[in-house]
């Protein structure tokens, strides 16, 4: 199913574009797959979330009757069918949110290891321009200073005028 291309890393991990053409391939594999709009979503989550036994007694009651069963158009045994697949692919809603959630992670850590290292390159930098021999580094020094967002104190917002104080009546 999965196809694994010659773009490995060094540690034999997938890259992340041959993922992304996995996905999309997998994507085309799923029954009844795409997303929906708002309004029909919501629609969708409000009978979605019909109690299980009341669906459960719905399907019994289409068994029991061909004039129910016809009504609706579908059988008790397909409905029961749809409801075993329904709770199946739940398992692979889980996955994929436990999935989502740790590539999540695995990039905030990536992106926290590389503003680490800019900030030490930044701490380094505004050690060494002290030094008249490093003066090549004062324009990065002074971009960086410019851009640095971390240390420096926000604008505290300025508070709402208070009412003045009712006056004292004698």
């Amino acid at each position: 199913m999965f196809i694994v291309e010659e773009i490995m890393s060094e540690n034999d991990k997938l890259e992340p574009e041959v993922i992304v053409e996995q996905l999309r391939a997998l994507r085309e594999q799923i029954a009844d797959f795409g997303p929906l709009p708002v309004k029909r979503s919501r629609g969708l989550h409000n009978v979605a979330r019909a109690d299980s036994e009341f669906v459960q007694a719905a399907i019994n009651s289409i068994g029991a009757s061909e004039a129910v069963r016809q009504a609706v158009g579908v059988s008790a045994e397909e409905l029961r069918k749809e409801l075993d697949l329904a709770g199946r692919w739940s398992a692979v809603e889980d996955e994929l949110r436990a999935l989502l959630e740790g590539v999540a992670a695995a990039n905030l850590t990536r992106r926290h290891r590389i503003g680490l290292s800019g900030l030490q390159a930044y701490n380094i930098v505004r050690q060494l321009v002290r030094k008249e021999e490093n003066s090549n580094l004062l324009p990065h020094a002074a971009e960086m200073r410019r851009l640095n967002r971390f240390g420096r104190q926000r604008k505290a917002a300025h508070p709402p005028p208070s009412a003045p104080a009712p006056a004292r009546q004698a």
